[in-house]
């Protein structure tokens, strides 16, 4: 797995329900390194701190693979990377095979798989369609959050290298499928397996517990 683009954005007031608000997922890709911090990175733009940043969601990647299945469904956008509000694309990166809690070397930066994606409406707005939600909920193409174990620079065409697989974990598709799509008779398994897992991290065991 490589690295394609490194996205940061600017602080952009958008329209939404008669309001202004700040949204930070008007990312674009930069041609110099950016600095992956413990709870964010350095000079994106954070707005809303209750659902981005902070330990467990420090940096954001996405699968550039996903990128063509994307463009089939929204042909007319000016396409670039850094679409879903990514800090960095990834080549080769796939949900079901990545699992949470395993740890990976990325530039000079050390990251642990942390949470996968909930999309809200600014993915929406940026889509200039709200159907991309519950498409993208669907697709399961959810790219992950990361933990920052060690802070470092990553730029373009650094290595996404395995230091140490979580074996008994759980994949990002398997998470997704537990926030989004769960059904007792086929997902109880993993709920469990899920719960008892130390790398999940405290907020999806608390949202997944409601199931139990």
């Amino acid at each position: 797995m490589k690295v394609i683009a490194t996205n940061i954005a600017e602080t952009k007031i958008i329209s939404w329900r008669g309001k202004e608000v700040k949204t930070g997922i008007y990312k674009y890709p930069v041609s110099k390194p950016i600095y992956l911090d413990k709870e964010d990175v350095e000079g994106d733009h954070v707005i809303d701190r209750r659902y981005h940043g902070g330990v467990d969601k420090a940096c954001y990647l996405y699968a550039a693979d996903h990128y063509s299945y994307w463009k089939e469904k929204y042909p007319d956008l000016d396409w670039q990377h850094g679409m879903f509000g990514e800090n960095l694309t990834v080549d080769g990166f796939d949900e079901y095979n990545i699992k949470i809690g395993s740890i990976y070397k990325l530039g000079e930066a050390v990251v642990q798989i942390s949470r996968p994606r909930q999309p809200c409406y600014k993915l929406g707005v940026r889509f200039e369609d709200q159907k991309i939600i519950k498409q993208f909920i669907d697709s399961l193409f959810s790219g992950v959050y990361v933990r920052v174990l060690t802070p470092g620079f990553v730029t373009t065409n650094d290595e996404f290298v395995i230091e140490e697989e979580h074996s008994t974990g759980i994949t990002i598709a398997e998470l997704n499928t537990l926030m989004f799509h769960y059904e007792e008779e086929k997902h109880k398994d993993i709920l469990d397996k899920a719960l008892m897992d130390p790398l999940v991290s405290y907020s999806d065991k608390k949202y997944f517990s409601k199931r139990a």
